[in-house]
C-alpha cells in the first residue's frame, strides 16, 4: 500500500470515528434530558468528550503524515502524543463532573429519581453496538500503521462498552425498584452506576495519560534497545553495538547507534555494512529512521581476533 492510500485509510477510520460520537452524544444527551438520568447524562457527557478527543484524533492523524522539514526535522509525530494527553486530560476533567453529581445524588437530593424507559435501553444498547465497532475499526487501523493516536482512540471507546454496560445494570435496577415493593433503595443505583463509570473512565486515562508523557518525554519502548543491539551484533562483521538511542515520535521511531568493526575495511566496505545492519534493524523495527556510525575496532582496542572475518559486497552506484 502506497503513502498516500495509507494516509487515507487512517483518516477515513478517524473521520467515522467522529460521525459515530456525534450521532451518540446527541441520542443519549437526549434521552438523558428526558429521563433525567445522571448515569445516561454522564455517559452523554463522556460521548461528549469522546467527540472532542475523536476531532483531535482526526486532526493529529492529518498533521502527523505531513514530512519533516527544517523546523520539525524529526517529522510531526509527535502531535499524536499531544493529542493523547489532550485526551486524558478531557477524560479526567468529566470524571471529576461525574463523581461530584453522583455524590448530590446520594447523600444531598435522594429525592431526585430518574427514569428507566425503554427509551434508555435502547439508547444504551445502541451505544454498545456502536463503540464495538467502531473500537474494532480503529484498532485494525492502528496496529496497521502503529499509530498511538488511534491506538488511544480505540481503547477510549472500547471502555465504553463497559461504561455503558454498567449504565444498563443501573437501570436494571431503577427497574426492579419501581415494580417491587421494598425496594427503593435501589433507586441509587443510578449514581452508584455513574460512580462506577468514572472510576473506569479514571482508571483508563491514568493509563492513557502515563504512555502520553513517556512518549512526550522520548522514553524508549521498554527492551528495545536491548534487542536492536542484539539485531546489529548478530551480522557478520560487527564486533558489538553501543551508545544506541531511540527517540519514538508517533507511529515513527528513531534509531543513532554505534558499532564497532574491523578497522581495516575499506569506506565503501563499511558502508554497506551500515545498510546490512539497517535492513537487519527494519525488519524488526518499522516505521524507523535508523543511523549507524561505524567505529575501528583498534580505537577501542579489540582484538581482531574476535571479530568474524567478513569482507562486505559493495553496491554498485548507477555510475560504476
Amino acid at each position: 500500500m502506497t503513502n498516500q492510500a495509507a494516509q487515507k485509510d487512517k483518516r477515513s477510520a478517524a473521520l467515522s470515528s467522529v460521525i459515530a460520537a456525534i450521532g451518540l452524544t446527541t441520542f443519549k444527551l437526549i434521552v438523558g434530558v428526558l429521563t433525567n438520568s445522571l448515569g445516561i447524562l454522564a455517559e452523554a457527557a463522556h460521548s461528549g468528550l469522546d467527540l472532542v478527543a475523536a476531532a483531535m484524533t482526526y486532526f493529529a492523524v492529518r498533521v502527523s503524515d505531513k514530512p519533516a522539514d527544517k523546523e520539525h526535522p524529526f517529522g510531526h509525530g509527535k502531535i499524536e502524543n499531544l493529542s493523547a494527553l489532550f485526551e486524558t486530560v478531557l477524560l479526567l476533567a468529566t470524571s471529576g463532573w461525574i463523581i461530584y453529581e453522583a455524590i448530590q445524588r446520594l447523600f444531598f437530593h435522594p429525592d431526585i429519581i430518574p427514569e428507566a424507559s425503554v427509551w434508555s435501553f435502547i439508547v444504551m444498547g445502541a451505544s454498545i453496538v456502536i463503540d464495538y465497532t467502531r473500537s474494532r475499526i480503529l484498532y485494525k487501523a492502528a496496529r496497521k500503521y502503529k499509530s498511538q493516536a488511534l491506538e488511544a482512540d480505540a481503547l477510549h471507546f472500547s471502555t465504553d462498552i463497559w461504561s455503558s454496560s454498567v449504565v444498563i445494570l443501573g437501570l436494571i435496577g431503577l427497574t426492579i425498584a419501581s415494580k417491587i415493593t421494598g425496594l427503593g433503595w435501589m433507586h441509587k443505583a443510578d449514581s452508584v452506576a455513574a460512580l462506577v463509570v468514572a472510576v473506569i473512565v479514571i482508571y483508563i486515562s491514568g493509563e492513557l495519560g502515563w504512555r502520553t508523557i513517556s512518549g512526550l518525554l522520548d522514553t524508549a519502548p521498554k527492551g528495545l534497545a536491548e534487542k536492536i543491539e542484539r539485531v546489529a551484533a548478530s551480522v557478520p562483521g560487527v564486533v558489538n553495538a553501543h551508545a544506541i538511542r531511540i527517540r519514538p515520535s508517533g507511529a515513527h521511531t528513531f534509531i543513532d547507534m554505534h558499532v564497532t568493526m574491523d578497522g581495516s575495511v575499506t569506506l565503501k566496505e563499511a558502508h554497506a555494512a551500515t545498510e546490512v545492519i539497517e535492513d537487519a534493524i527494519l525488519k524488526e523495527v518499522s516505521p524507523a529512521d535508523v543511523t549507524v556510525h561505524v567505529e575501528p575496532a583498534e580505537a577501542l582496542k579489540v582484538p581482531i581476533t574476535k571479530m568474524r572475518a567478513k569482507k562486505w559486497p559493495v553496491k554498485k552506484t548507477p555510475k560504476e
